[in-house]
Formats: structure tokens, C-alpha cells, sequence
């Protein structure tokens, strides 16, 4: 094909032009593209400002801001709350009750009852030892409790056990007066001692002592356990106890397990709600008023370090250096940002310019707070 000088340059004027508005749009192209990863830019970082100023005004609310109910109608609600599928646990319980026979013959045995799983036991526990345990003295010991007296257990124990061995000798050589002054006087290794007595293989004098809970709270420090295991391994008595926290078992080792405590474990879930034993844990959403402040104070003390916990609240920095304490103000402001974290300790500026520092609690919780402490 043949082409003149002109027909090229007419192609070449139109080639021209087009690469021209190819261009052009180009640039308008990527003028917009420009404008929108601006506008994007833009909004992820108004993005991040608006995000990270919310989290620091959410960072700024506490507990101790939300409108609490009362703790009496909050408590009255949880336990009005109906109970589901009666029947089911109905029978549930009578399986349990067909067991009766076979948990009396591993007492008699020398076994030590272990019950576990989902539900308060509480009531199970006492049915079997009204309808089962009508031949053993009985002690029940509420582990749930904030505080138990383990000697005090034992006194009664003791006097349980007397009362039976004098009931079946015929002899009334002891008034109850006076055995219960007798025990009382006694330690707890000679009530052990007692409770331990050899005594003929026909004899068939035993105490059983039954404890809801025996991971409870205020058994659950190593000393009660060691007292609790060398009870279970005494001649004369048998020990029924049931556990509900999941790390119950980490409380004995495998001599107490094997030898003393001779647990045989019966998993026994009833679906029963916790009434007697959650009644003396505090609810999250309850208002205790300076009570709860108490609480938390005390529990915030108590897991702080041994020089964070001595600290005294005037002359900060001086006295605790003097009592090695501390060793400089860095130290000391480590301390205090613990306290104020927990908002046990707030500063303010004092008329000299100074901060200072003091303890927003009432007087009464304050005298409360003590107390726990000492």
C-alpha cells in the first residue's frame, strides 16, 4: 500500500491528538486517584483520633460509677429465680438415694466420702446422713463460711464420741459439764489423739463428720488441710465432704489422697442452686456501700508487695526510706501508682503547691479497713 506525504501527515497530526487526550486523562485520573487516598488518609487518621479519644474517656469510668442495685432486692431476685426441669432433678436425687447403702458400707469400710459436680450438695449430704448415718454421731462443718473454728470442731467430736462410748459401757462417770470443760483444755494433737483411740475390732463407735465444702474459703490454707487429713485418718471417725471448685484437688498431695483422707470419689451433680454457700460471697452488681469499699481496699492490700502494704500516709518518702522501705522517690512513685490505680490513694494540690496525697474512704471504712489488717 501506497501513502503520500500528505495521507501521513494527516495521520500523524491525528495520532498526535489522540496521545494527547490520552494524557489528559491520565492526569485527570490521577488527580482524582490523588484526591481520594487524601480523603482516605484523612478519614482513617480522624478515624484513629476519634477511636482513641473514646477509649481514653471508656478508660476513664470504674466500677464504682454504675448505679448499683441494692444488695438485699438484688440477692431476693437471684433467689426467686424458679428452679427448671423439677422433675428431672427429682429424679436425679432418687438415683442418688439408691446409693445410700453402698456410701455406708465404703464408711464402714474406712473410706472417706468425696462428693463432686454441678450443684449445691448441701442438701443431698444431709439426707444421707438423717436417713443413713443413724448409728454415727454426726458433726457438720459449713467450709463455706468465712471463718471456721477447726479446734472447736474437734472439741465436739470428742464430746460426740465420749457421749457414745459412755452410752455403751452404761457409766455416767462424767457429767456433760464437765467433759466439755475437759476438751476444751485440750490441744488439738491430744483431741487427734482421742479421736484415734484403739478400741476393740467389735466395736462399732465412730463419729462422722460431714463438710460442705471442704475447699471452702477458710479451709483451703495448708494447716486446716493438714488437721483435716489427720482427722480423717483417726481409728474413730469417718469424713464426708463434698468440693466445688475446679481446683479443689491441688490441695492435697498423694499421701493425704491415699492414706489419710482415703477419698472415694462419687461425682453426684444435683443442678441445685448455691443459696447457702453463695450467700456470704458479695454480688458484682449489689451496692455494699463502705462495706464493698472495705473489701476491695483489703484485697488490694493484701496482694501488693510487703514494703508497698507498710507504707505509712504522712511523711511519705522520709519515714519509708528511714525504714528501708524505699530506697529513692522512684521507687516511692512505683508504690503509690499502684494505690492509685486501684483509686485507694488520690493526689491534690495543696495551698503551698505541693501534692499531696490522701485516702478517699470513709472514716468507718477506713476503722473497718484497719482491723481486717491487723
Amino acid at each position: 500500500m501506497i501513502i503520500t506525504v500528505d495521507a501521513c501527515h494527516v495521520i500523524d497530526s491525528y495520532w498526535t491528538r489522540f496521545v494527547e487526550k490520552i494524557d489528559v486523562g491520565v492526569h485527570e485520573m490521577t488527580m482524582e486517584d490523588e484526591e481520594d487516598d487524601f480523603m482516605l488518609s484523612r478519614n482513617y487518621f480522624l478515624a484513629k483520633e476519634i477511636g482513641s479519644s473514646s477509649r481514653k474517656k471508656s478508660s476513664q469510668k470504674h466500677v464504682v460509677d454504675i448505679n448499683h442495685v441494692d444488695k438485699q432486692v438484688l440477692r431476693k431476685e437471684v433467689f426467686d429465680i424458679p428452679v427448671k426441669h423439677e422433675n428431672e432433678i427429682q429424679h436425679l436425687i432418687k438415683s442418688y438415694r439408691n446409693l445410700y447403702p453402698k456410701w455406708h458400707f465404703e464408711l464402714r469400710c474406712g473410706f472417706g466420702l468425696l462428693m463432686y459436680g454441678f450443684g449445691s450438695k448441701k442438701a443431698l449430704l444431709e439426707d444421707f446422713a438423717s436417713t443413713s448415718l443413724t448409728d454415727f454421731g454426726v458433726v457438720v462443718i459449713n467450709g463455706y463460711l468465712p471463718s471456721n473454728n477447726l479446734k472447736q470442731a474437734l472439741i465436739t467430736l470428742a464430746e460426740v464420741l465420749s457421749d457414745q462410748l459412755k452410752h455403751e459401757r452404761k457409766s455416767s462417770t462424767r457429767s456433760k459439764s464437765n467433759t466439755e470443760h475437759t476438751f476444751s483444755s485440750l490441744s488439738i494433737e491430744d483431741l487427734l489423739s482421742f479421736l484415734n483411740v484403739q478400741l476393740p475390732q467389735d466395736n462399732n463407735c465412730f463419729v462422722c463428720v460431714i463438710i460442705h465444702n471442704i475447699d471452702g474459703p477458710s479451709l483451703r490454707d495448708p494447716d486446716s488441710q493438714q488437721y483435716l487429713a489427720q482427722l480423717a485418718s483417726c481409728s474413730r471417725v469417718r469424713m464426708v465432704a463434698s468440693i466445688d471448685h475446679v481446683n479443689a484437688p491441688l490441695l492435697w498431695d498423694k499421701k493425704m489422697v491415699h492414706t489419710q483422707f482415703k477419698w472415694s470419689w462419687h461425682h453426684v451433680p444435683t443442678f441445685a442452686p448455691y443459696k447457702a454457700e453463695g450467700n456470704f460471697f458479695p454480688l458484682i452488681l449489689a451496692n455494699y456501700g463502705n462495706a464493698q469499699t472495705t473489701k476491695t481496699a483489703l484485697v488490694v492490700l493484701q496482694s501488693l508487695t510487703p514494703n508497698a502494704q507498710s507504707m505509712p500516709n504522712s511523711t511519705l518518702y522520709t519515714k519509708c526510706r528511714a525504714r528501708f522501705l524505699v530506697s529513692n522517690q522512684v521507687t516511692l512513685n512505683s508504690h503509690l501508682t499502684e494505690f492509685k490505680d486501684h483509686e485507694l490513694v488520690k493526689a491534690r494540690r495543696h495551698s503551698d503547691g505541693q501534692d499531696c496525697f490522701y485516702i478517699p474512704l470513709p472514716s468507718e471504712a477506713l476503722s473497718k479497713l484497719l482491723q481486717e489488717l491487723a
